[in-house]
């Protein structure tokens, strides 16, 4: 499971998602097509271990693969059938908050069709919209 190796505080508070992202929106050297959200949400540890699979059993050890987005914001709950009061829960698990134009997984070195049916695999594992991005060197 993704999680981070160290946090400054265990428990964070929930906060909003606001604005777009200015930061990790373009593609990285070497990579051909990428997949960019279109909808802010938080995407949890597992979600992002299934993508991995789906994607790196799709593709067959053919191109590279790189996943833009790490889980290191804790959710936290309190366990069932517990009074009100006593503090805060405990960290149950992991998310990465996205904001729209996020960068969230990359492919390279792999063919056109290849890599849509990839990201077509991914956005219906997926809960918001996103869109299938092309470098200006990527052949058909």
């Amino acid at each position: 499971m993704l999680q981070p190796k160290y946090l400054k505080y265990k428990k964070r508070q929930k906060g909003r998602i606001k604005g777009i992202a200015t930061r990790g929106i373009l593609l990285t050297k070497g990579s051909d097509y990428g997949l960019k959200a279109l909808e802010a949400t938080n995407i949890s540890a597992s979600q992002i271990e299934a993508i991995v699979l789906t994607i790196k059993r799709n593709i067959k050890k053919q191109g590279t693969f790189k996943v833009r987005i790490f889980p290191d914001h804790p959710i936290t709950k309190k366990p069932a059938e517990v009074r009100m009061g006593k503090g805060k829960g405990a960290p149950e698990y992991y998310v990465a908050k996205i904001k729209p134009g996020r960068m969230l997984f990359e492919l390279g070195g792999v063919s056109h069709d290849l890599a849509l049916e990839s990201f077509r695999l991914v956005d219906a594992k997926l809960q918001i919209k996103t869109r299938v991005v092309m470098s200006k060197f990527a052949s058909f």
